[in-house]
This record gives structure tokens, sequence and C-alpha cells, in this order.
């Protein structure tokens, strides 16, 4: 007997861990070498349901090119980011009207059906009485009072709402940047090919000069050479800025929100610029920074529920006083002489907590260093935020000193490279000077226009690292918007 119970127990005790296994070994792949083979439930899932892409008709006519602000009102229509935050701003209003119920009674309707089966005693014995009821019954509960618990968690939901509405703004305002951006960086890209453009002519004159040269026998076929060269290397390096242009043009749609094969066209980089646009100081801007960043006040109201949660932790382990009330009506299947039974009570209820393990200190003790960190979180963002004003703000004033010597860096080379062609021509300078000329013209160029988007850019990063980049801002109506048809 002991020997069969000693087997039946090693059985069971091997199925306890046989099939555990097992049944792990199904749900993944037999080895870490080799890679998982989904079921047909577990295969890719199809994408969720997106809203249709919106783009005004009027913006997808050919040959429309677009503004900064076109682009900002089809980005902020269409960029998910933004409606993930809106969303999520949402879900935090609901859990506010959530919190506020507390303040109303609590009441539920029930129904039952019961057939228990109860022993009874008399004179004669033991005998069992088998009985079915129903009825319905009614329960309300109210709290009237419980230390300011309720609006505490009233305000916590609040001031989290609150955070939640200026991450949307900064989700707003991190879209209109990107949109600048991509959209500052797809005009220098077409500004490197119309320099490129520019260059290549230049190159293919050179060519005709040193051809003309070696017919007229004042030059070796080196020059010839060397000036074909420069055209096959300008041409190569045309062929891959234009095809940055559409790589950058797809960066440009997808931070609209849209598929990168949606055409989406703007103009040309402006040539003139208002170098003197950021008037105001470095610490002006840091102050306004300071009282206008979304992301700070998104933080600063994250601490300030945190501190409210401390008040919410310590009310837990305080006394409540609640108002309850029960109802029924019971229903006898066999009726006798009463068919039904109706009962009711009510009573104020005064909880008084008195041991809880000390859990409710602990809460205390634990949103008291939650609330210290979210302090220090929003220190530590009031610092970054102080930091990207400054950085910006002398990155705007070095990109106005890089597009005026930009500018001087293009006459000179220009003028050098007059000088060089002329010489060429008149047989008293060499080709490679005159190809040295055109190679440093050819850079001139590029760098004015890289130099011309780039302060676009820093402004852009300006405006939103002070809190003021957003839809119909000073700062997107002001920038100039490129024209049809204008090439630097």
């Amino acid at each position: 007997m002991r020997k069969a119970l000693a087997v039946i127990l090693t059985m069971a005790a091997a199925g306890c861990t046989t099939i555990p296994q097992k049944t792990v070994s199904k749900a993944v792949s037999p080895a870490a070498s080799q890679p998982w083979t989904p079921p047909e439930a577990g295969r890719m899932p199809e994408p969720p349901p997106t809203p249709p892409v919106e783009i005004p008709q009027e913006y997808m006519k050919p040959g429309t090119t677009l503004t900064l602000g076109q682009l900002v009102d089809v980005g902020l229509r269409n960029n998910p980011a933004t409606r993930e935050a809106w969303f999520a701003a949402r879900a935090q209003a609901a859990e506010v009207g959530s919190k506020k119920s507390l303040y109303y009674p609590y009441a539920e309707i029930d129904g039952t059906i019961l057939r228990q089966e109860q022993p009874a005693t008399n004179v004669g014995g033991v005998f069992s009485v088998l009985q079915t009821t129903y009825g319905p019954s009614v329960a309300a509960s109210w709290l009237l009072f419980n230390f300011g618990g309720r609006e505490a968690d009233v305000q916590e939901a609040t001031r989290t709402l609150y955070a939640a509405d200026w991450t949307h703004n900064a989700a707003i305002q991190d879209v209109v940047l990107a949109i600048a951006q991509a959209y500052y960086q797809y005009l220098n890209a077409k500004a490197q090919v119309a320099a490129l453009g520019a260059s290549l002519d230049e190159a293919k004159k050179n060519l005709d000069v040193a051809e003309e040269r070696h017919r007229a026998g004042v030059a070796t076929i080196a020059d010839v050479l060397q000036a074909k060269t420069q055209v096959s290397q300008v041409q190569l390096d045309l062929q891959t800025a234009q095809g940055q242009v559409q790589i950058i043009r797809g960066a440009l749609a997808t931070a609209l929100g849209v598929p990168a094969t949606v055409p989406v066209d703007v103009g040309e980089l402006p040539e003139e610029l208002p170098l003197d646009a950021v008037k105001r100081g470095v610490d002006e801007l840091i102050e306004k920074a300071k009282a206008e960043r979304p992301d700070l006040a998104a933080v600063r109201f994250r601490a300030l529920a945190a501190e409210s949660h401390i008040h919410a932790a310590a009310i837990d382990g305080l006394p409540t006083l609640t108002l309850d009330a029960t109802g029924n009506r019971t229903f006898y299947w066999r009726p006798g002489p009463d068919p039904f039974s109706t009962n009711w009570a009510g009573a104020i209820t005064l909880r008084i907590p008195v041991f809880r393990g000390f859990d409710t200190a602990y809460q205390v003790q634990k949103a008291k260093e939650e609330a210290q960190g979210a302090r220090s979180t929003a220190e530590r963002t009031e610092d970054q935020v102080i930091l990207d004003v400054w950085s910006s703000y002398y990155a705007v004033q070095t990109a106005s000193q890089r597009v005026t010597t930009s500018r001087d860096l293009l006459a000179s080379a220009s003028q050098s490279a007059e000088v060089a062609q002329g010489r060429y021509r008149a047989g008293v300078g060499s080709i490679l000077d005159l190809l040295t000329a055109q190679s440093a013209l050819a850079d001139a160029r590029s760098e004015e226009a890289q130099a011309r988007s780039l302060w676009f850019l820093s402004v852009a990063q300006l405006a939103h690292a002070t809190g003021v980049l957003q839809p119909g801002s000073p700062e997107i109506r002001a920038f100039p918007q490129p024209t049809k048809g204008t090439t630097p």
C-alpha cells in the first residue's frame, strides 16, 4: 500500500514538472539560435485604422508651392504625435470627472434567485427545509466626510490634466519645429542643386574655352582633359544633390504626417534675410521661456500633482463618515400566508482605521519622495530650458555672422573666378588656376546657401526654445516666405 502510494505521488510530481515544461516549449522557438515561427493568431496584426490624410485641395494643385505656414497647417492636421498627446489629455480629463464622482452617492440594484436547503429540528427530530426565494434589492452609499480626501484626489487629477494639456502644447511646438527644420533643409537642398547647376554651366564654358584654345594650338590636350574632368565631377555632384532633394522632400512629407509619396513642393531659399530679427537680449528671452515653455509648465504641474498626492495618501488612514442604506423584497416560490417580505436598513457609519501594518505611513513617505523627485525634475528641466535658449540665441548670432562672411567669400570667389577665366582666355593663365578658382567659387556658392538655411533653422530653434513657436506665431508669419521661381 505504501509503495503504491509512493508511486502515485512520484508520478503526480513528475506530471506537475513535465506539463509546464511542454507548455512553455510549445509557446516559444525550439532553441535560442532559431527564430520563432508564429501561429496564425500570432502573425503580424493589421494596422489600426488611421484617419484619412487631410490636405486642402488648393494645396494639391499642380505647380503649387507651399509656404511654411501652409505646411504647418497640413502637419498639425495629420501628424500622429499631436493626436497622441491630445488623446492623452482627453483621457486625463475623464480621470478628473471620475475623481469628482466621489462627491455623489453610489447606488446599485441587484436581483437574486436563491435555492437553499436548511436543517431544522422539532420534537420529532431533525429534518430539512428546501426553499426557493427571489427578489430585487437596492443599496446606496454616500461618503459624507473624509478630511478632504476627495478634494485632494480631484486636485491631483486636475493638476495632472493641466500637465497633459501643456504636454499637448509641447507636442504641437515639437511638430512645428520638425516641419520648419525639414522645410529649410529642403530649401537648402534645392539651393545646392541651383548652385551646382550654375557651376556646371561655368564648367562647360571652361571646357569650350579649353577646346577652342586646343584647336588654335595654344593649349595642350591636358587642358581639355582637365576641363572635362571638372565637368564630370560637377555633374556627379549635381546628380547626388538632386537625389538628396528627393530624400529630403520625403522627410518633409513624413514630418507632416503624410506618406513620403504625397507630392509636396516649396519655393526657393530667399536671398534677403532679416538678420536683425532677434532684437531681444538673451536674459529677456530666458525669462520668456521660463514663463512660456509648455514642457516646463507640464513638469511643474506634475510636481504640484505629486504634492497633492501626499495629502491624499495621508487621508487614507483617517476616519471617514458614510451614509449607507439598503432595501430588499424577498418573494417565496411556494408562498404561505405572506407571499413576500420587505426589509430595509439605514446607517451612518464612522470608520476609524486603527492599525494597517504601517501602510499609510509608508504610502505617505513614498508620496513625499516622489514629490521631491518631481520637484527635482522640474528644476532640471528649467536648467535645460535656460541652456536651450542660451545655446539657440548664440547660434542665431553665429548664423548671422556666417551669412555675412559667406557672402563676402562668394563675392571674392566670383571676382577671382572672373579674373582667372580672363587670364586663361588671354593665354597668360593656366587651366589649373582657372579650375581652382572655379572650384572655390562652387564651394562659396554652396557655403552661402548653407549659411542662409542655417540662419532660418537657428531662428526656428530659438523660437522653439523660447516656447513661442506655434501655429500663427510671429516667428512663422514673419519669416520671409519663398516665392515661386526665385533662385539663389
